[in-house]
């Protein structure tokens, strides 16, 4: 399989090892720009429902994004994995990922997804658009 990133191939090289069956960039989330429609390709799906963002670089536009895909899908659970999490937002901000994160209501980890992440039980609906 082919991955966009280093990044996302180490995620999905741990999630294998792990024997976690997820998937790939499969399913689009809808969400809307005002007077604009959009889809966000997930990065991964995991069996229990998560939706895993894999990020190396946190730019103002993804995290534009991820907002209005989280205010517009409630009920999806998307968490991030940051390649690192102490990365400014932008330079000179003393506003990381990892607090950017958890200001906006997102579950984080940092280098790859947790094991308790994969032992989680479905909570919410977890429905995308293929």
């Amino acid at each position: 399989m082919s991955y966009r990133s280093k990044f996302e191939k180490s995620v999905a090289k741990h999630l294998t090892e792990n024997k976690v069956r997820f998937k790939y960039e499969t399913d689009k989330i809808k969400y809307v720009v005002p007077e604009s429609n959009h889809t966000y390709l997930i990065d991964f799906k995991l069996p229990n429902g998560i939706i895993v963002e894999t990020k190396g670089v946190m730019d103002l536009a993804t995290r534009k994004k991820m907002k209005l895909v989280k205010e517009q899908n409630p009920d999806l659970d998307i968490r991030f994995v940051f390649q690192r999490a102490q990365n400014p937002i932008r330079k000179g901000s003393k506003t990381t990922y990892a607090t950017w994160a958890d200001k906006n209501g997102f579950k984080w980890a940092e280098g790859t997804v947790p094991t308790d992440w994969l032992n989680e039980k479905p909570r919410r609906n977890t429905k995308t658009t293929p």
